[in-house]
């Protein structure tokens, strides 16, 4: 499993001020109206996907592609408004991006089993505790991003150390989110880190 945000060699002063202060009208607007009946329609493919696999043991490659693609569209957009990437975010399902990386193999099998257990328990042994973690490994999140706002103007550059841990909290998230949808069997760490090579494209 490989998720990353790529640390750039030098980053736009320019981007940074028109994400600032009019990021909400060119990129989250127009990219939450999109995501919003994808949303909706993401709720009917779990549904499926949840049958299929408990009737067959296999979620249908079709349903499989459109939910990372989803996930990935979501990566794509934060990376953006969090400061961690320059460019616009493409807006689709099916769009390529230099900038971030969600790469999972396809399980040919998932056990009915952890699926029902995630389905009815998930919330208790998965999504309460992570989110506890978070809430207090997430309190630095406004201070590093006032910091790397001014470092990225001033310098130009992002600081390794707070592009990682950035990039670490939203690595967890879709950790979370990726196991809950039934996209992987592995249990999510309680870790902002990735591995070693997680930035291979």
């Amino acid at each position: 499993m490989k998720i990353d945000v790529r640390l750039q060699e030098s980053y736009s002063r320019g981007e940074l001020l028109l994400r600032t202060f009019f990021g909400l009208f060119y990129i989250i607007i127009p990219h939450a109206f999109c995501l919003l009946f994808l949303g909706i329609a993401n709720m009917f493919v779990k549904l499926i996907a949840f049958w299929a696999i408990l009737i067959t043991g296999k979620m249908p490659r079709g349903i499989f592609d459109f939910q990372l693609n989803m996930i990935r569209w979501g990566l794509r957009l934060n990376a953006r408004m969090m400061n961690l990437s320059d460019g616009y975010p493409a807006i689709g399902l099916n769009k390529t991006d230099n900038n971030t990386i969600i790469d999972i193999e396809y399980p040919e099998t998932i056990s009915r089993g952890s699926m029902l257990l995630r389905a009815f328990f998930g919330v208790f042994y998965v999504y309460l505790p992570h989110i506890f973690c978070l809430v207090f490994v997430s309190l630095g999140v406004g201070i590093v991003s006032f910091i790397n706002f001014w470092v990225i103007l001033i310098t130009g550059k992002h600081i390794p150390a707070l592009h990682g841990y950035l990039t670490g909290l939203l690595r967890w998230g879709i950790r979370i989110n990726l196991y809950l949808s039934y996209l992987t069997q592995e249990y999510p760490p309680f870790s902002l880190k990735g591995n070693e090579n997680d930035w291979t494209v």
